[in-house]
Formats: structure tokens, sequence, C-alpha cells
């Protein structure tokens, strides 16, 4: 390819400070390292975590930074050692990567790869500390390793993973993210029984995953929660069973869900990032066996205040990170279970944009008009 080991001018959505709207701008993308891989972006969806971004809600990350994380893309080219994608393959950008070598990628137990930014130093710069972008003279800053609100875009080789060469990108692009987070909350990290009762705080993109997630494992009920109605309709087509908004009642909704299921809901899961709703939900779950998973990630510096005879007494709170998946291994399986039409994929793209309007998508997202927009280069 005529650029390959060139440096390469495309557009992208660069966030110059904490606060301002993504500015589309021409960046330079220089060409892949040792175990590096260069991918043309041809789609990818506009998540909460990228709007966090924007409001500078995690305070390790540099600015200028190049947002993005839910993506699907086609490889341009690659650097030395690099032998699992080659150019030319449909690849997928992992959130979590799977370096494969480390104690949690050995475990049969767990899926958070110590090379994640929880664990290492941000992924604000690819691992040998030092950037791929330039736009202006200036250096502009990774964002988990994907920086998708590019069209061409570097990553390390443990955080993309090859996919069907007949899907198609502008849908699949959505597994990046939203949809094994919240669709594996259920299956894989709650391990949902057949004729047990759920509640979902929150029906965003990743909480109406959650519904198709229980809906699956056979639970008989699904209780969907947001203050926005407009959202109980697309909940009930994707398996809810009853919706509720917390601004309908005058008692706290806990307290409004243990009274409608007895002793409490078998399994509730927070999609939304609070801790306020985070102890509804805990609080919302059954007496002796209920199960509480949070999913969604409350701002930087948050504290969760627990009362531990809610927990003394049998309920369980758990953690949940990209839905229990090892990326690498479960991506191209979800891909192939899309294609087999096992799960309702397209339910969640509810606007296609082109990226010139990444603000339009913001707006949307933040006026909860939109599940994903996703954005077509």
């Amino acid at each position: 390819m005529a650029t390959v080991g060139k440096v390469i001018k495309c557009k992208a959505a660069v966030i110059w400070e904490v606060g301002k709207i993504p500015s589309i701008e021409e960046v330079e993308v220089a060409p892949p390292r040792s175990h590096e891989v260069r991918v043309k972006i041809v789609a990818t969806g506009i998540c909460r975590t990228d709007y966090h971004v924007l409001k500078g809600f995690f305070p390790k990350l540099d600015y200028p930074v190049i947002a993005g994380h839910e993506g699907a893309g086609i490889v341009e080219s690659i650097g030395p050692g690099v032998t699992c994608v080659k150019p030319g393959d449909k690849v997928i950008p992992l959130c979590l990567p799977q370096c494969g070598e480390c104690s949690c990628c050995r475990s049969p137990k767990d899926n958070c790869c110590l090379k994640n930014h929880f664990c290492e130093r941000p992924q604000n710069l690819m691992p040998d500390q030092t950037s791929r972008f330039t736009c202006k003279g200036k250096q502009i800053h990774h964002f988990l390793w994907m920086s998708t609100f590019s069209e061409y875009t570097v990553m390390p080789d443990v955080s993309i993973v090859r996919i069907d060469d007949n899907a198609p990108l502008d849908k699949v692009c959505l597994l990046g993210c939203g949809f094994p987070t919240g669709y594996g909350a259920a299956i894989n990290t709650a391990e949902v029984k057949p004729g047990s009762s759920c509640a979902i705080f929150g029906l965003g993109g990743v909480g109406l995953s959650i519904i198709m997630g229980c809906k699956a494992a056979g639970a008989s009920r699904i209780i969907g929660i947001d203050i926005n109605k407009d959202k109980f309709a697309k909940a009930k087509e994707l398996g809810a069973t009853e919706c509720l908004s917390p601004d309908d009642f005058k008692k706290p909704i806990n307290e409004v869900l243990v009274e409608m299921t007895g002793l409490g809901v078998d399994y509730t899961f927070e999609a939304i990032g609070l801790v306020e709703t985070v102890t509804a939900a805990l609080a919302s779950s059954h007496l002796g066996h209920g199960v509480c998973v949070v999913v969604g990630e409350p701002p930087a510096g948050s504290h969760l205040s627990v009362d531990p005879v809610q927990l003394i007494t049998g309920r369980k709170l758990l953690g949940c990170c990209m839905g229990g998946f090892r990326l690498k291994d479960a991506i191209p399986k979800l891909v192939s279970e899309y294609m087999e039409k096992k799960f309702n994929l397209d339910a969640l793209r509810s606007h296609v944009l082109p990226f010139e309007k990444i603000g339009e998508g913001f707006e949307l997202l933040c006026s909860g008009k939109s599940i994903r927009s996703v954005l077509l280069y």
C-alpha cells in the first residue's frame, strides 16, 4: 500500500481541553512501531465514556486528546512483531487488552488484563510513552490506546482482534464496548437464572444490552428503570416486562421494587454510573440471595457507602469489567452470533451520522434522544 511506512494525514476530532466540544482537525498519524497496528476506522459509536472524557471525569487523562473507543475498521499496516492481524483484515479495537501473558490473562477466573488503564499508567500514550498523533505541531494524546475518533489510528496488538471478513463494520462497531459490557453483565457476571427477576437501572445502550442478556438467560420478570420515559418502548421491545420512572413515586425506588417483588429482585444492575443508583440497586436486591452488579462507571474519586447489614444478610455486590468477557476471545464469537441473528444489535443503533456531525451526536447523547449514534467516515 502507498501509505505503508509513511505519515498519514486525516481528519480527527480533537478535544483540546476539558469542556470543549471536539474540533474536527487534520492530524498526522505516524506509522506503527513494534507490536503496533495502524487501522483505518470505518465506523465508531459515541459512548457516554467519551462524554466523560469531554467533561474531564478522568483526572489522570492528558489533553489535547482524541477520544473514541467503540469502533471497527480495516488494518492499513502493521509494525514488526505483529502476528495477530495483517493488512486488509477487518478488526475491532479492544477497550480491555488481552496480552495472554500476565497473571490475569493466565487465570481462568479473570478478564482484567494487567495492561488495562486501571492497573498500568493511563493509556494516554502508546506503551513506549510516545504518541502517534500530532496536530498543528502539537502532540495529541491517545485514549485507551484506541482513539477511534480519528480516521486512522494506531494501537498495540494486544488491543485489537480480527473479525469475520463479511461483518458489516457500521453495525458490529457496537461490539467494541456497549453491547458486550451489558450483555455479559447478565450472562457472565450475574449468571442470571431462568425464571428469575431482574431490575436494570439506566436504559441507555448498556442498560438495553443488559435487558437482552437477561432475556437470553431466561429471566421471567425484567424491570427497566429510568427517569426518561421515552426509553421505555425500546426497553420493552428488547425484553423488559415493565418499566418504572422514579419520578412517578413519592418513596425511594428501592422500596417500590421490594414491595413489587416481595423481598426484592433476584438480580439488579446499575448501568448509569452514579453511587446513588448503586446504593438503590443494592437495596432493591433480594434478601438472602440478591445479586447487584455495578456496570456503570461513576466519576473518578467517587466513594460508595454501603450498609454492611445488606451484605451480611446474603446480598452480593459484584463489579463488572467489559461484561466479564476476554475480548480477544469473545468478540469474534459475538460477531458470528450477531450475523446468525442470535441477538438484536441493530436495535441499539438509533442514529447514523457522518463523522463531521460528531457534535450533533454528543448533543443527542446528552439530551437522551439517542441510544447509540454511529459515525461513518
